[in-house]
């Protein structure tokens, strides 16, 4: 039977009814089962772990790129596999925390193991370190205490991929950021100049390489091919010894001047001249001031045969022994090991190592 007239219409009412509930279903569907604005919004930010995507990163690597003339698709592709470590965020924060006093500090690095572990890397590199100290003018035993703080002599070198550590901290810890951003530039040109992949290498949680723990602007600019074999590796101990000497060189290290000198506590001397020393005791180390001022101020070496030129300058140095403090005089070098790392009681460490070394050294030679 032919449908037409009122019955036409209720079934063209139905039949659009029927469509129009349909719709309104898969409508219902859409917005029920879509991810609300705030849950795309926390979806948007979640993936921290693909740096390639986050907004910052994105301007970072334009910037750069442009600037250095480096496609930023390449520096986007590397960072899509740099991992956000949290590890490494720990350990950068934890020295902030409870900075440890010299007594504290001290045994890690003076040590039989590493004294005795010291003069057998001198013995074995021993012509490697001569020539660096003839082109240079680093006595052997200040390379070898460097490297031995820095990494044990080459036993512990770093177990974190650079790009990850240079990546979570130039992009996750605001603190330093800028510093960490300028470093992961000079890495990417430091891989793009040496024409290897920026994942390969691995360093400590700061993103230091080698066996003398080189951040990319300091390889970039002081390490040296110490071999002769065409190219610059600071995981090999010669290009290391090199690099290191010549860093120390370019920052103004002076040959045969020292670096620390102890002096007599204070305890020992008259009150007047604990008095008049106490102004610079607030400061630490305190501003440089030439032997004979210090002499005049009552200061006294504790090896009394010791010769300094009167206008030799130096500076007040006190560490915390656990009996109470002791005091040396820290000269030009003392500040140059502090470009290599700004800590003192790093640089103290170093000057006590290398004595320690070269004692060691000197008791056991035939």
């Amino acid at each position: 039977m032919k449908v037409g007239g009122w019955d036409n219409i209720c079934f063209s009412f139905s039949k659009s009814l029927l469509s129009m509930s349909v719709r309104f279903f898969l409508l219902f569907l859409i917005v029920c089962l879509a991810p609300s604005p705030l849950m795309a919004a926390k979806g948007k930010a979640a993936p921290r772990n693909d740096l390639s995507k986050r907004i910052e990163v994105q301007a970072w690597a334009t910037e750069f790129g442009a600037r250095e003339g480096i496609d930023s698709e390449f520096l986007l592709d590397s960072l899509k596999s740099a991992k956000i470590e949290s590890r490494i965020i720990e350990l950068m924060d934890a020295p902030a925390k409870a900075p440890p006093l010299w007594f504290e500090y001290a045994p890690r690095f003076l040590n039989e193991k590493r004294i005795s572990n010291g003069v057998v890397f001198w013995s074995d590199n021993e012509a490697v370190l001569t020539r660096a100290q003839t082109y240079f003018g680093v006595p052997p035993e200040v390379i070898v205490a460097i490297i031995g703080i820095e990494t044990h002599y080459g036993r512990n070198v770093g177990g974190f991929r650079v790009l990850d550590a240079l990546a979570t901290l130039a992009f996750d810890y605001p603190r330093r950021a800028d510093y960490f951003r300028g470093e992961l530039e000079e890495f990417f040109l430091l891989a793009l100049d040496n024409s290897f992949a920026p994942t390969a290498p691995k360093g400590s949680y700061a993103g230091a390489m080698g066996v003398g723990q080189f951040m990319p602007r300091s390889y970039r600019h002081y390490a040296i091919d110490f071999d002769g074999d065409g190219r610059i590796d600071l995981w090999q101990t010669p290009d290391a010894i090199g690099s290191v000497a010549f860093y120390l060189k370019e920052h103004g290290w002076q040959t045969g001047a020292p670096i620390l000198i102890p002096l007599q506590p204070l305890s020992e001397l008259s009150s007047e001249t604990a008095t008049a020393l106490a102004p610079y005791l607030d400061n630490n180390p305190s501003d440089p001031q030439p032997w004979k001022q210090w002499r005049a101020l009552g200061v006294k070496l504790t090896d009394a045969n010791t010769v300094i030129d009167d206008n030799t300058a130096a500076t007040l140095l006190s560490l915390d022994a656990e009996s109470g403090p002791t005091y040396s005089l820290a000269f030009d070098n003392f500040r140059v090991i502090l470009r290599y790392n700004k800590s003192r009681l790093y640089a103290a460490a170093v000057a006590h190592l290398a004595e320690a070394i070269k004692a060691r050294r000197s008791a056991v030679a035939p």
